[in-house]
């Protein structure tokens, strides 16, 4: 028998019992003063037992919902009607709180969810109780399987580690991760509660991938500055210290001019990336003739080899005028570093075709293909890289400032292109710009 029917059973009883008792005394009354007055005992006796068990009764359906108060309310009359429906809007009205209450914290977790940095909350002892979006990106966990696990049996970066046992939060620390790809995150740790804990992490691979090419550009520039103006410098001292022949004086003011030349080409070059970083991206109603383009193109490329080179020029436009949207300064500077870079690495003697094609999709692709030795595939996603160079003696002896290939592709990118690089050891090289059909029409 279950606790519920046990208490009713005993109510029931103490009411029975209180109505013999009231019954026993009408009995012994009427034996005193006559059958009349134990009659009426005797009735009212029984009207006491009866409300008494009604009572009784009701009272117990109203504890049974209380015990399950998510379903209706009894219908009960009078005094038990009124405390069923005092209960029921108490209920009703707590309900609404804590339904408030969730909607905020629900409104809380999207909030932290839309940020892109992760979130993780430790308890006392260092397991994971949630974790954000971002946060199992950035550590490559689990966002179900590892709530409960302890974080540093799973991210088991040793700075992050040293870190979180340290227990100095001050500050945050950068910590290289390594699931999958490569990640640079900047952790802080800050505490709240009774010993709980909050990580918060960021991905600055960027801003670290951005710093360290900012400081290989102001080392690379000061190199590429330093290295003519030492030569300047040594020439400028040997014409005032030493008495030279006409011979060696035409010679040492030779090799002056070439360094000079050498600087104004990097300090233009320079000049000219800046100029395209900072400038507003191409209007795509700026029609430029392509014939145009590639006339100029090949008498600079002609005049640079110098018919060191059997060089091809091939225009296809299906018989028509076409044009391509953009500036044409920029689409000259890009073309004309490939085709001068052609030139200057290709061996004396060896084919250079330049072509221009439309594609299948409206768009069109400028390509160069040289007689070079070709690049290793391990070199080629750096080429754009300011300053980077397959071989660098040589690229100095060829006049080249390290510069031109990111000329190219952000030309190129700010056109809404694409520069593609396909190479070979010893089998030269092949550099295409492929320009958006947006921006390619033929007339």
């Amino acid at each position: 028998m279950d606790s519920s029917n046990s208490w009713l059973l005993s109510r029931v009883g103490a009411r029975l019992l209180t109505a013999s008792a009231g019954g026993l005394a009408g009995w012994w009354v009427g034996s005193q003063i006559g059958y009349p007055v134990t009659l009426c005992m005797g009735a009212a006796t029984s009207a006491v037992l009866i409300l008494s068990v009604m009572d009784t009764l009701k009272g117990h359906r109203l504890l049974d919902w209380l015990r399950t108060p998510e379903a209706a309310p009894p219908d009960l009359p009078g005094l038990w009607g009124e405390v069923a429906h005092r209960v029921q809007r108490v209920i009703h009205v707590k309900d609404e709180q804590i339904a408030q209450e969730q909607a905020r914290l629900q409104e809380f977790l999207s909030a932290i969810e839309a940020s892109p940095n992760g979130v993780l909350l430790l308890d006392a002892r260092e397991h994971i109780t949630w974790i954000s979006a971002a946060a199992a990106d950035h550590f490559g966990l689990s966002r179900q399987r590892d709530l409960q696990q302890r974080v540093t049996n799973l991210v088991r970066q040793p700075t992050f580690v040293q870190y979180l046992a340290a227990g100095d939060y001050r500050d945050a620390v950068k910590c290289q991760m390594s699931h999958g790809t490569q990640m640079v995150l900047q952790i802080q740790v800050r505490v709240y509660g009774e010993g709980l804990k909050l990580v918060l992490s960021q991905d600055i691979t960027e801003r670290e991938r951005a710093d360290t090419m900012r400081r290989d550009f102001v080392a690379n520039v000061s190199h590429e500055i330093r290295t003519p103006l030492t030569v300047l410098n040594g020439f400028i001292e040997t014409l005032g210290a030493l008495p030279l022949t006409e011979v060696e004086r035409k010679r040492v003011i030779t090799l002056m001019t070439q360094q000079a030349e050498r600087m104004q080409s990097l300090v233009s070059d320079l000049l000219t990336l800046a100029q395209i970083e900072g400038s507003p991206r191409p209007a795509s109603d700026r029609w430029i003739k392509v014939d145009g383009l590639m006339q100029r193109i090949e008498s600079d490329g002609r005049a640079l080899s110098r018919e060191r080179h059997p060089m091809s020029f091939v225009l296809e436009c299906d018989g028509k005028l076409c044009e391509i949207a953009g500036i044409e300064s920029e689409w000259l500077s890009a073309m004309g570093n490939l085709v001068s870079n052609a030139v200057r690495y290709t061996p004396e003697g060896k084919a250079i075709e330049v072509r221009w094609a439309r594609l299948p999709n409206g768009g069109a692709e400028f390509s160069v293909k040289d007689g070079g030795i070709g690049i290793a595939p391990e070199h080629i996603p750096r080429l754009t890289e300011r300053f980077y160079r397959v071989d660098g003696s040589r690229s100095r002896e060829t006049g080249g400032t390290g510069l031109g290939l990111s000329i190219v592709k952000h030309v190129v990118q700010r056109h809404g292109g694409e520069l593609r690089i396909s190479s070979e050891p010893g089998k030269g090289s092949t550099f295409t710009l492929t320009v958006p059909a947006s921006r390619v029409r033929q007339v």
